[in-house]
């Protein structure tokens, strides 16, 4: 399971241009539609987390917020109401400049969540179709690696032209010590049809799924795993972790996110799984349902430190973008 308690966590999305062209993109359709989050409305979280002490963790996040020249001024702000983490979700190119690392980690920035696509700059760039993205990401993260008191974390996004990268993602990150978590997220389109034909069939994600989340927790890395379905982990169930921290996002992206229709299984109501999200509209138009792959689970022991209050569970509303 994961190492943090996405209940401490509120996260705010505060910028919605990406200079990456991710063929995975969420969000591609919708970018120049979504508004952040207003400077008003990100006074008024930190202005409620001084006052209740609510949350102790902060995420900045949106479809690239290295973007924001302000960035070090936000994380300078949420530390002063309150927050002992202030945490970014970024593709790592601008974290190639050691002294921008610098600059974030003096401001404040302690977490950095950094999208790691392929397992090296052949694979990594020819998803984010921009040349030398892998290689500022990682020289970022090495960067990182060697300042006390920072934590970093990626997230891997597993699609039809990934999933076969898992196991060297993992390894080609081995030497990092600093890298605390390693996330990775089952594609979904945002849509009813897979029209790109990213999304992967489960049965070939599996085995190198389990192969890199073994491989990451023998490096002593905490694993989460989005949007698969638990019952095909058996063993490495409790390394699906759905739950995700409040999110703050543009209403609009939920009218989008909708599309997704999450929790379709032939065995949902014979299954005690907690953190299954089950099927989705996508998957079943080019899979089918999986009856017979699929089981239902008879027991879960309950995965400590995950019982979100409302806006942080399983839902998978309350995933980032």
């Amino acid at each position: 399971m994961g190492r943090f308690d996405h209940s401490a966590y509120v996260s705010l999305t505060m910028e919605f241009r990406c200079n990456l062209k991710c063929v995975h993109c969420m969000i591609e359709g919708t970018m120049d539609r979504l508004a952040p989050e207003s400077d008003r409305h990100f006074e008024a979280v930190l202005a409620l987390n001084a006052r209740e002490r609510r949350w102790t963790g902060l995420i900045l996040t949106g479809s690239e917020i290295t973007l924001r020249r302000d960035l070090p001024d936000l994380a300078r702000r949420a530390r002063a109401s309150g927050f002992a983490q202030v945490r970014i979700q970024t593709h790592g190119m601008h974290l190639g400049q050691p002294s921008y690392c610098r600059t974030l980690v003096a401001a404040g920035v302690n977490e950095f969540f950094v999208s790691i696509a392929g397992s090296d700059a052949v694979s990594h760039d020819g998803l984010t179709l921009v040349p030398g993205s892998f290689d500022k990401a990682v020289r970022g993260m090495e960067t990182l690696d060697a300042i006390p008191g920072v934590t970093t974390l990626t997230n891997t996004v597993v699609t039809e032209r990934s999933y076969h990268l898992l196991p060297g993602i993992v390894e080609r990150l081995a030497h990092l010590e600093r890298l605390a978590q390693m996330e990775f997220w089952v594609y979904f389109p945002m849509s009813e049809r897979d029209e790109k034909g990213l999304v992967a069939r489960h049965a070939d994600v599996l085995p190198y799924l389990r192969e890199a989340v073994i491989r990451a927790r023998e490096l002593g890395r905490a694993v989460e795993v989005k949007n698969f379905p638990q019952c095909l982990l058996g063993d490495l169930g409790d390394s699906l972790v759905n739950a995700q921290p409040e999110l703050h996002i543009d209403d609009a992206f939920w009218r989008e996110f909708e599309r997704n229709g999450f929790y379709q299984c032939v065995h949902r109501d014979a299954c005690a799984s907690k953190e299954c999200l089950g099927l989705n509209t996508a998957y079943i138009a080019r899979f089918g349902t999986e009856a017979e792959a699929l089981a239902p689970i008879r027991d879960v022991a309950p995965l400590p430190g995950l019982r979100a209050r409302p806006g942080s569970t399983t839902d998978p509303r309350s995933q980032g973008s």
